[in-house]
């Protein structure tokens, strides 16, 4: 069985003995999650990958994801909030505020008034009750709490709201790398064709776009979506923080069942052996889903968390080759 294995480069591997490590163990391409990184930071990481790769043939896979139309939290000092406490979101890029989280993103504040009144951070890790809407200002209460840190993604549980274009950051990345050969991009929350279309009219015909499928309209529209993208990637991470928990396994159901029809290469992404960030071994109900996807017609599936940040990126594309 031949498949993608897309590896997400991070904080646990930031040498060439670590990418060395996650290709030796069956990864087809690397990843940089450019949202969480300024521009000179990305160009650092970019210093040291382009030259990597050039020496390997076949040459691996360079990808960056866009940040697209998602949003996602400024900077601030890492914390953990409490169950039960009051939390300010204000609209500014950073914030030393202890008891306030900065969203960068105006249009988050517009779809306050359109959305549930619960708000979800981190993939759903964390939830928050919205108890009075401002302008550039939301007070909320924490309802489910633990750690969070700078950049994770926010939305809220339902809300069709949302002003979707690339940003400033998205062409300034875009424009400075789309001279490396082989380069690809993954586009976040993706509503539907109309939007890819743009999309691929911005970058035009011979960019490699990836469309990442994390938002139930997109998961409707998907055949349109799939006429001006080159590839698709089932996001379930942010997609249940949109739909739900529930809401979410049904989509997912529904859409992998037409998987095979689509005219583009399917690729599942968001936590497909989440177990592996802090462990050796990936759970069996891991191992039985990712083979069922395989079967289903998934060509490939993304390592995130597992490779970027766990404590066993290779162990984890060595669970994810075994059914090569």
């Amino acid at each position: 069985m031949e498949y993608e294995i897309i590896a997400t480069v991070g904080p646990a591997g930031r040498d060439e003995a670590a990418w060395n490590g996650l290709l030796h163990a069956g990864a087809s391409a690397l990843r940089v999650n450019t949202s969480h990184l300024e521009l000179d930071e990305l160009h650092a990481w970019l210093d040291k990958l382009v030259p990597f790769m050039e020496l390997h043939d076949p040459r691996p896979r360079l990808i960056l994801d866009l940040q697209g139309g998602k949003w996602r939290l400024g900077r601030f000092e890492p914390r953990v909030l409490a169950p039960g406490s009051e939390l300010a979101l204000i609209c500014e890029p950073s914030t030393d505020r202890p008891d306030a989280l900065p969203v960068p993103h105006a249009d988050f504040f517009k779809a306050a008034g359109h959305s549930s009144g619960e708000v979800v951070l981190d993939d759903a890790r964390i939830r928050l009750a919205v108890e009075a809407v401002a302008e550039r200002h939301i007070r909320a209460r924490v309802l489910t709490g633990g750690p969070i840190v700078a950049r994770k993604g926010i939305t809220f549980t339902a809300s069709d709201f949302r002003l979707e274009d690339l940003s400033p950051k998205d062409n300034a990345v875009y424009e400075q790398t789309r001279h490396i050969a082989g380069i690809r991009y993954a586009l976040s929350y993706v509503r539907d064709g109309r939007e890819m279309a743009r999309y691929r009219e911005l970058c035009g015909p011979s960019a490699y776009l990836i469309a990442k499928l994390e938002r139930g309209p997109a998961l409707e529209d998907a055949q349109a979506i799939a006429r001006a993208a080159n590839e698709l990637w089932l996001c379930r991470g942010d997609l249940g923080a949109e739909l739900g928990e529930s809401a979410m396994a049904k989509a997912v159901f529904d859409f992998s069942k037409q998987v095979s029809g689509l005219p583009k290469p399917v690729i599942l992404a968001g936590q497909v052996l989440e177990h592996m960030t802090a462990h050796p071994h990936p759970t069996r109900s891991e191992v039985c889903y990712l083979y069922e996807a395989l079967i289903r017609g998934f060509q490939g599936i993304v390592l995130s968390d597992e490779t970027a940040m766990g404590a066993y990126p290779i162990e984890a594309c060595r669970a994810a080759a075994q059914f090569f």
